[in-house]
């Protein structure tokens, strides 16, 4: 689906169940997802990777797609790029789960900025959002290395609190004409 200088992203398939569990099931992955709590290989099985399977049936651009690291085929995580809101492709969102041995190494930047350059350079976005937890840091770094800049923070309500959540969530989105500037100036 995609290459750059470090990154294979493909379309997952049915024998990626065991990667998508591995890293749903690591408290540190799920932290700012669900406080921490693995997620069940029956989830897995039965309603992430069918749901992630479904979304190549819906759009051909657009949903989650398994990263490998080019030199050694090793699973990273994935990275997502979807509408917004139904099927509106003018309005996508950017989205990213890494394990935690990728962490820190610049995948997450790497593999962002490549969707967001494919997403206003190929596919005619208009705007490019992402969302994390206030307290996400290191999220909120990765959505700022790849050109987007903070919005907002907004509070939603979650059937479980989890530890940050009384900070809210952010909002971090780049337009196109931001996008185009920062290409003109030299910016990738």
């Amino acid at each position: 689906m995609l290459q750059t200088e470090r990154l294979l992203l493909r379309r997952f398939t049915e024998a990626d169940e065991d990667r998508l569990w591995d890293l749903d099931r690591d408290p540190a992955v799920m932290r700012f997802l669900n406080g921490g709590r693995p997620t069940p290989r029956e989830v897995v099985r039965e309603e992430v990777l069918p749901n992630i399977l479904a979304e190549y049936g819906r759009w051909e651009a657009y949903g989650r797609w398994a990263a490998e690291e080019r030199a050694t085929g090793e699973f990273l995580g994935w990275f997502a790029l979807r509408p917004v809101s139904g099927e509106d492709f003018t309005r996508l969102e950017l989205g990213y789960r890494l394990r935690r041995s990728a962490w820190g190494q610049g995948y997450a930047t790497e593999g962002a900025r490549a969707l967001v350059r494919r997403a206003f350079a190929d596919l005619g976005a208009q705007r490019v959002a992402a969302f994390t937890m206030t307290v996400n840091a290191a999220s909120r770094r990765v959505m700022e290395k790849a050109g987007l800049g903070f919005v907002r923070t907004f509070f939603q309500d979650w059937p479980e609190v989890i530890e940050g959540s009384e900070e809210g969530d952010v909002e971090y989105a780049l337009t196109r004409t931001q996008w185009e500037e920062a290409r003109a100036e030299g910016a990738d």
